[in-house]
């Protein structure tokens, strides 16, 4: 409270100045909450319009990249940014939100950057494992889960190792095989072997089993963390194709191998639904 200075008393005209300020500092307040309301409120109703909605999505459908990123597929692999699209995208099951395409977008065209920097989809060559035991089901069915899952996982110890000592990648786990990923065939011919020997050394309480493997080269399509496309379906369709303890190589990765590290042979009348009717196929051992 104010007080006149030479006597001690209350100062009005002080006090009613304190209060006048004290009163314009309220209101002034005031106004910058409900302008900050109006203002959110402004942008919820505009984040719904349905014409600007279009509209980003139209921007999103133009920009570089995946315009379908935050699908199941493209979200597969759990980076950071696949699990941002993956949180935009359930978020828009919600309600159409400009906010979220607009996310999406700069997702989308970020992730196209690293694309142009070797995640290209479908632009670089990559080479495709697929491996998987022989007989393997009719073995389970006859001892149960318990002595099955003991299999699987001495399997994978031994098979996952050579892959990633290899320079391979596990593109992800199919039952009782995997499909893997190689920047080269001979990397992946080299893992592929010695999976299929480290496998077939493996004794599980009296089982033996037998580790099979095709490898193929060529331009998949990558979604995620996985790749799509016919050149995965010759893969798989290759290790269709082995004999236990066999590794079967398509042509596409011949010529790219050290003749001298390997022994080839052209393996007749290999036929298989999805894959190319001339393709070549050879069987290969270390050299």
């Amino acid at each position: 409270m104010a007080t006149d200075e030479r006597h001690g008393n209350p100062d009005p005209g002080r006090e009613q100045a304190a209060e006048l300020a004290l009163s314009r500092i309220r209101g002034e307040a005031d106004d910058r909450a409900g302008w900050g309301s109006r203002l959110s409120r402004a942008l919820r109703e505009a984040d719904r319009q349905d014409g600007l909605v279009r509209t980003a999505r139209f921007v999103r459908r133009l920009a570089p990249g995946d315009s379908s990123l935050g699908d199941p597929l493209s979200t597969a692999s759990g980076l950071p940014s696949d699990r941002l699209a993956k949180a935009l995208a359930e978020g828009g099951t919600r309600r159409p939100s400009v906010l979220r395409e607009l996310g999406l977008t700069a997702v989308q065209v970020w992730q196209s950057f690293g694309d142009a920097r070797g995640r290209s989809r479908g632009e670089v060559e990559v080479t495709i494992v697929f491996t998987d035991l022989v007989d393997f089901s009719a073995w389970a069915l006859r001892v149960g889960d318990e002595e099955a899952l003991r299999a699987l996982r001495a399997v994978a110890a031994v098979s996952e190792n050579a892959i990633t000592r290899n320079g391979g990648r596990v593109v992800k786990r199919l039952g009782d095989g995997m499909m893997a990923a190689f920047a080269e065939p001979g990397a992946a011919t080299r893992a592929a072997l010695q999976a299929c020997q480290g496998v077939g050394e493996l004794d599980v309480d009296g089982y033996r089993p037998l580790l099979r493997a095709g490898v193929h080269a060529g331009r998949p399509r990558q979604v995620g963390a996985d790749y799509l496309g016919v050149d995965v379906n010759v893969a798989a369709r290759v290790a269709d194709a082995a004999k236990g303890s066999q590794v079967l190589v398509s042509e596409t990765c011949v010529g790219q191998l050290d003749t001298g590290e390997y022994r080839l042979r052209r393996k007749r009348r290999f036929a298989a639904k999805g894959a190319p009717r001339d393709l070549a196929v050879y069987s290969v051992r270390p050299g």
